[in-house]
């Protein structure tokens, strides 16, 4: 397992190491001793799953403190490009997000801490997606910023189609005007 970091501070990709043979592959798809030893903590307690139609975008969803998440995120089949975006005051990248395609070919993860917003669109025709929460869902929490904020700029890698984002989503304030607490 490789792990490389980003300029956001705690923001990393993992990069596992996978056995392939005429069988099939292995891969270790968590652990725990690898994250400790790159000086990540991370513990979770809940695993999601979902799946998208090409060119769904689902964002930009986090819990606020002290419910907030870090997230563990891998594809199992298909192709995404996910987002994170930084909000934690102190931070240098306040406010920046960061995008990076996800595969199920690459098996490529991304580890998100605590104090950023997630989304994700899907590029292929479908797109089943994992993650791994350090916390668990509090719809009291739960928040949202705007997959269509003109200040953050995110390019989604496709179309962005109101069809194809939930009306909660469509919902959500800019960033500006939304609620964080970290």
């Amino acid at each position: 397992m490789k792990i490389i970091t980003t300029e956001f501070q705690g923001l990393v990709i993992i990069k596992p190491d996978i056995f392939s043979d005429k069988r099939g592959y292995f891969f270790e798809s968590y652990k725990h001793e690898a994250l400790i030893n790159a000086g990540i903590s991370f513990n979770p307690v809940q695993e999601n799953e979902s799946k998208s139609s090409k060119g769904v975008i689902r964002g930009m969803h986090y819990q606020l403190n002290p419910y907030a998440q870090a997230k563990l995120i891998r594809v199992v089949d298909g192709r995404i490009y996910d987002i994170a975006l930084d909000l934690r005051k102190d931070s240098p990248t306040f406010g920046n997000w960061f995008g990076i395609v996800l595969d199920s070919d690459t098996k490529d993860q991304l580890f998100i801490p605590r104090g950023f917003a997630h989304g994700l669109s899907a590029l292929s025709d479908t797109a089943i997606i994992q993650y791994k929460c350090d916390n668990y869902y509090n719809s009291q929490a739960e928040r949202g910023i705007s997959v269509k904020d003109p200040y953050l700029g995110i390019d989604w890698q496709t179309e962005v189609c109101d069809s194809m984002i939930s009306d909660k989503d469509l919902g959500h304030p800019f960033f500006k005007e939304a609620e964080y607490n970290f």
